[in-house]
């Protein structure tokens, strides 16, 4: 199944489903006030796009057995946030924080220097979505009515490549079974809640904090690519060894920083 076609059905039943919370939620006032600003419709048209592309990327990376890029790319994606809340957000890094950094852009180098192949779907996949967390932060509209506007923006797009798939006869679904039709119909709310308590997330936390968060994911990617037999080479293993070591220290420095201002408080 084409990267192109997976993507369009996480983009077209998330609209629906989207809208199912917006009613429940009495968030239509939002969703049409960010519609009508254009300085809010902007920022989403923008992270709508990359959004879509980190997505379409990850979909193909899966599908060409490249699970652990992906998952490398996550695993960088925190390292990535902490960067930009110190140059664009103001925010400081403690040492621990750039130590983690520093490891895990040692473990990248290696892997682009001796792994074979430049990991550039790790590179665009941590650049990517890096980049739409900051945008969320920085738009002010809510979580879920900021990521129901970026549906709609992507829904025609969409649709268009899905009907230009069926009238050529090459759509799965519909074609590939019932099982295979609503896995892609599910494409939508299991697309929707990840993104929506990310969302929620972006607006309350640092930057940091919301990277540390995100080490769940690729952790279980990188099984996933295991138990799929994706070769793991010499580069592979030094690489994300630093990642890991990064992601201890990571973690480490936020519990610390967690207690210590609990003591501040009290």
């Amino acid at each position: 199944m084409p990267a192109f076609e997976v993507l369009s059905h996480r983009i077209i039943w998330a609209v629906p489903f989207g809208a199912l919370i917006i009613a429940v939620r009495g968030q239509w006032a939002e969703v049409r006030n960010a519609l009508t600003d254009r300085t809010t419709l902007s920022f989403l048209a923008v992270s709508a796009v990359l959004i879509a592309g980190n997505w379409l990327v990850y979909v193909f990376a899966v599908q060409a057995g490249q699970i652990f890029q992906a998952s490398l790319g996550y695993y960088i994606t925190p390292m990535l946030f902490a960067l930009v809340g110190v140059f664009v957000l103001g925010e400081q890094l403690r040492r621990s924080q750039v130590a983690a950094i520093s490891l895990a852009g040692v473990g990248v180098a290696v892997l682009a220097v001796s792994g074979g192949t430049f990991p550039s779907i790790a590179i665009f996949l941590g650049i990517t979505f890096t980049l739409y967390g900051v945008l969320r932060k920085k738009v002010v509209v809510g979580a879920m009515p900021g990521l129901f506007v970026e549906t709609i923006i992507l829904f025609p797009f969409a649709l268009s490549f899905m009907a230009w798939e069926l009238t050529r006869g090459e759509a799965t679904f519909l074609h590939g079974g019932v099982g295979v039709s609503w896995l892609l119909t599910l494409a939508g709310p299991l697309t929707v809640v990840p993104l929506l308590f990310f969302a929620l997330a972006a607006k309350r936390l640092m930057l940091a904090t919301i990277g540390m968060m995100q080490f769940i994911g690729p952790t279980i990617q990188f099984f996933v690519g295991l138990v799929n037999g994706e070769k793991l080479t010499t580069a592979h293993i030094i690489c994300f060894v630093c990642i890991w070591a990064a992601a201890v220290l990571f973690c480490m420095d936020a519990w610390g920083n967690r207690r210590l201002r609990k003591v501040v408080v009290s």
